[in-house]
């Protein structure tokens, strides 16, 4: 009788053991109170009483880095793309109020490359501190026949708290109100596939020097995803916010409404800030226009806060003290009428494309 093993369909149950052995002490790394950040058992426990909470509510979210991933594989570039995952989950759980807490991640291969496996949890255990948060544990999955050589994916789970009341929804913002942005740096984790057609009709390869910066394209493109999490936090505890949005898919015209009352309207002045050169490449060479790029990139502003104006100069002041380049970048102003956009903007003339 021909006896088979789990390797020869393609499972490498030695090389998922060596994964985890490699990850431990990025996982440890990451330890908060609240966690002791271990790997190996079914669960990870969090005491929320140790963490600082009294009266918490748990906030979640999930998200994932998109078709960014094609040019971490296809460019071999592996080390970002987990610092992306985890700033798509955080700065979502930030936008409410809610400080991120844990961390879990899902990496989904057809055959595990070690190597490339820890590249990755390297970076998602540097975006856990940036955040703030620990790395608590996560799922390794090797499934031959689901994805073509050399293809990954991956998927993240962000676990934060509030203490009850604390949290911000935007429900009295009202016109008058300033409208902060927070640089990004660079095209964060939204809009890869109009991305990646740029770069096929400009027939880059990934390892050419980049048209817009002193890299090679791939890590150029690569850069990851801004944390905004400790800043904001700063800015939420202070109690200079009334709403934070966070610029993911949709660019600035999508997400803004998204965090404001239906009777107001956000004005946003794009020569408040200079169009990054990666940007203005983009649109230059995918001939893409100012509004589309609007609608689809976060173009420069990664993160948009909405301050009383007698709060605006101390908003800002605490905003750069903790790292952020930070614009006053419009103003809120009172709805014409149901049918008009939640959020305008103006002056996209004055970029230079």
């Amino acid at each position: 009788m021909t006896t088979n093993r789990y390797a020869e369909a393609g499972v490498d149950i030695d090389a998922g053991e060596a994964l985890v052995d490699a990850i431990k002490p990025l996982a440890k790394s990451t330890r908060r109170p609240g966690s002791e950040a271990g790997l190996g058992g079914f669960g990870a426990l969090f005491d929320l009483r140790a963490a600082g909470f009294k009266d918490p509510i748990l906030v979640a979210t999930t998200d994932g880095v998109g078709t960014k991933l094609k040019i971490a594989i296809e460019s071999g570039v592996h080390d970002t793309v987990g610092i992306d995952l985890v700033a798509m989950c955080v700065n979502d759980l930030v936008v409410q109020g809610a400080e991120p807490l844990l961390f879990l991640d899902y990496y989904a291969t057809g055959k595990l490359d070690v190597a490339a496996g820890t590249a990755v949890v390297k970076g998602i255990a540097e975006g856990c501190r940036q955040a703030g948060c620990a790395l608590v544990g996560g799922e390794t999955a090797e499934m031959p026949g689901m994805y073509s050589k050399g293809d990954y994916d991956l998927a993240g789970f962000a676990v934060g708290a509030m203490e009850r009341g604390a949290g911000i929804d935007g429900s009295d913002v009202r016109a008058g109100d300033a409208v902060l942005g927070f640089a990004s740096t660079g095209v964060h984790s939204n809009g890869f596939s109009l991305v990646r057609k740029v770069v096929a009709s400009a027939e880059l390869a990934w390892d050419a020097p980049a048209p817009f910066a002193d890299a090679a394209l791939a890590r150029a493109l690569l850069a990851p995803t801004r944390i905004y999490v400790k800043s904001n936090l700063a800015l939420v505890r202070a109690g200079h916010v009334k709403a934070l949005a966070h610029i993911t898919g949709g660019g600035l015209v999508e997400n803004v409404p998204r965090v404001i009352p239906a009777s107001v309207q956000v004005r946003i002045d794009a020569r408040a800030w200079s169009l990054p050169p990666v940007f203005a490449w983009l649109a230059r060479t995918g001939r893409i226009a100012a509004e589309e790029m609007v609608r689809v990139f976060n173009c420069g502003i990664g993160m948009v806060a909405i301050v009383d104006p007698a709060r605006k100069e101390a908003a800002l002041k605490l905003a750069r003290e903790h790292g952020e380049t930070a614009f006053e970048i419009g103003a809120v102003a009172a709805r014409p009428d149901a049918q008009a956009p939640g959020c305008l903007v103006a002056g996209l003339d004055g970029w230079k494309i």
